[in-house]
Formats: C-alpha cells, structure tokens, sequence
C-alpha cells in the first residue's frame, strides 16, 4: 500500500475471397473497355457448360458446413449503451470503445500479468471471467482484446454529479536501500514493527514524541526491523509504504528482505515538502531540494522531520526469486506490477478493476491498460491514482519517474457485460 504520494483497433475480415479482385479485374479490365464483353460472354458460356458437364459425372457438391466464429472473433461496437453507474466518489458514464484514446495500440500482454495477479482477489462481479483470463494469458493480442470488447463495457469516470473531472496521476515506486540489522556508528535510524496495543483510528505518539519520549522510547524498545544511515531515507520509505532492503546480518552476511506497511500512529500525514516550500527554505519540493538543504542544515533537520507528524511501522518479509519479480502486496492483497498497477481511491473504483489510463505530460505520453489494486491516504477523488513505477535506488527509472510524475489524466473503468 502506498502510504502517500510522491509528489483498438479492430482487424476487419479480410474480404470473402480472394477470387473476387481476380473476377474484378476480369470484368473491368485494365481499362475499363466495354468491347471486351462478347468475347467474355462466350468465355463465361464455355465455362458454365464445362461446369454443368462436370457436375454430371462427378461427385455430388454441397455447401460448406457454416464455421463457428474464430476465437477471440472480433464484435461490432454498435450495442445499446447500458444507464450510467453511480459509484460512491465518482459517476461512471457509459462509452464506446472507439473513444477510448489509444485503444488497440497497447501491448497488452504486458498488463496481464497483473491481472491474473488480480484475480487472485478478483472484484466483486469479476471472478467469472478470471478462469478466461488465465487462459487467455498465452493468446495473441488480437483474441485479448477482442474478449476485452466482447466481456468488457468501458465507462467514463466522471465527478459524483457527472461533470468532468480534473484527474492527476502521479507516481510511487519501492526504494532500494541498505541498512543494518543493529545500531552501527553510521546506521542510527530505526525501523519499527508496530507497538503492542497500537489500535487502528487512534492516535498514538507522534513523530517527535518517538524521537524524545522515554515512554515511547520504551514502548518501541526491542521492535526494531532494521537500521537505515539517513533519516531522509527511512521517511521516503515510510512515505512509500514498503521497500527493499539491502541488509547486512551481525555475522557478516547480506540478505535482501523486504519491509511492507503494518500501521502508522494515526496522525495526519503532513508533507515536509511543503513545510520547506512555506518556509522559503527550498523553490521545489523535490527530494534531491531537500536532502541538498538538510545537508546544509542539520542543525534543523529534526525541525523539518516533525513537521510530519506521522509515523509508519513496517513488518519484514522474505524475498524470494518469485516475489522480488513483482513488488509488494497493495491494498487488494495482490503484488504489484510496474508499470501495470494503480492506487485508487476505492470509493470511486474498486480494486481488481481493469481501468484504461490516458495522460500525456512532461514526464509520460501513455494510454493503456491497467488494474487498480493499491490505494494511499493522497489518493482521494474520482480521477485520481498513482502509478507504481517498480523498485530501484536514487538513480534508477522507478525512482526518477515517481519523484517527477504529476500530470493531468483520463480514466475508463471496464466493467463486465451483463449476460
């Protein structure tokens, strides 16, 4: 779960037959001359008569036997409409999938895997169609997407009362960073597992109150995860909700774990960014702005710390081979897939849900499709998500795409036909 944010074409039939551009050419010739037409009939007239003999002597002829349509035959986009959906947060507007931008130029098998990942908690009304899913995991893009036409209906998401939204996409990733399994001289930052008793929807102590507390202190004493070299870094982690880490073990070994979201204290999330902008210390708010000041500040670094009030506790979790190709569980329960899985705010669009994304920005020019399976507490309103980018360190693209996503957007929920 991402605690907060960081900042078709149809292919038509060929024609019936080949034979009829050869017959075509026949008739018209090169040019069109109608003097060619006596000796066409006397050609024809041979031919019939040929024919007729033909089928005196030979066997008898029938019809074909009519085919069943191919699978993953294409469907018209012709169909009645169905009424508009009311969704809580938002309005769902039916649409044709004609004006969906893009549709039928995105590489959908890159989505799949997300979305059988999906189906492992499939939404509410969807989990008939995930045994077509799976299957459907090795057909051609074409058969994907003409089932997606045939099962799916595409509606507009709109504002509550109907009106076109002012949507934003922005992004979060899963940070890579090395820490240590104990206090070192250089790794004096913790990582918490919650505390006994911490009850969700009710606050607890706050982030200066842990950093100065001896009761705090005391209540946190022994549920260290691990130990990070920069505070910065462990509030970007719990900013992100989950990470990696590279952690080196007290014989000497390193082992990479992940920690993932177990709670926060219940205070209000509070953006040190901002704090930074409204104190005319920093002209943006961007994480290199405000590691460049607190290098050049230290003596406020706390100052800038508490101003978020909000702490998260993590819990660690093995890596596997299998687990490390996909990121973490979001709030569907399902892990995540770059590039593939959203944060939404569930009132406006359940999770499990294939939603068709267009934004055109600085940053990115996509159309395409992805599940919603994540959500964050920044993640409010009907045309709202944020794009998990993947996992990575301060130079990777899953950093550098998150840290600057912030662009308008346009969303399509699909949601299954009624039989």
């Amino acid at each position: 779960m991402v605690h907060q944010t960081m900042n078709t074409k149809i292919t038509n039939a060929p024609s019936a037959s080949s034979n009829n551009k050869i017959m075509g050419s026949v008739l018209n010739g090169k040019s069109g001359n109608p003097t060619h037409w006596p000796g066409l009939c006397r050609y024809m007239a041979l031919l019939i008569v040929g024919s007729l003999g033909a089928c005196a002597t030979g066997p008898e002829s029938y019809p074909p036997e009519p085919q069943p349509p191919a699978v993953g035959a294409p469907v018209l986009d012709n169909q009645a409409l169905p009424p508009p959906l009311q969704r809580g947060a938002s309005l769902w507007t039916p649409v044709r999938w004609a004006e969906l931008p893009g549709w039928g130029q995105d590489s959908l098998h890159e989505a799949w895997n997300a979305w059988v990942r999906g189906c492992e908690r499939p939404a509410p009304g969807q989990a008939a169609l995930c045994a077509d899913v799976r299957k459907l995991s090795i057909a051609t893009a074409q058969e994907q997407q003409n089932w997606i036409v045939r099962s799916y209906q595409p509606y507009r998401v709109n504002e509550a009362n109907g009106s076109e939204p002012t949507g934003l996409l922005t992004g979060y990733y899963e940070p890579i960073l090395n820490a240590s399994r104990v206090p070192t001289a250089s790794h004096r930052t913790p990582l918490y597992a919650p505390p006994a008793g911490l009850r969700a929807g009710q606050a607890w102590y706050s982030r200066q109150e842990i950093d100065t507390l001896p009761a705090a202190q005391a209540a946190l004493k022994g549920r260290e995860v691990a130990w990070l070299a920069d505070p910065i870094d462990a509030l970007i982690l719990q900013i992100q909700g989950s990470g990696r880490l590279n952690l080196a073990e007290p014989d000497g070994r390193q082992t990479q774990v992940r920690v993932a979201f177990a709670g926060h204290n219940g205070h209000t999330y509070q953006s040190v960014g901002r704090w930074l902008l409204d104190q005319r210390a920093v002209r943006e708010a961007s994480w290199d702005a405000i590691k460049a000041w607190a290098a050049q500040n230290p003596q406020r670094l706390n100052e800038m710390l508490w101003s978020n009030p909000r702490t998260v506790f993590f819990r660690e979790e093995k890596l596997s081979e299998l687990d490390a190709r996909f990121g973490p569980r979001g709030a569907q329960g399902v892990p995540l897939t770059p590039g593939r899985s959203i944060a939404v705010d569930p009132k406006s669009i359940p999770y499990g849900t294939p939603v068709w994304l267009a934004t055109q920005g600085p940053t990115l020019n996509q159309q395409k499709l992805v599940l919603a399976q994540d959500t964050g507490g920044a993640i409010v309103g009907a045309a709202r998500a944020d794009l998990f980018t993947g996992w990575g360190g301060w130079t990777d693209e899953a950093y550098t795409v998150a840290a600057a996503l912030k662009q308008p957007l346009q969303m399509w929920v699909l949601w299954p036909r009624k039989p």
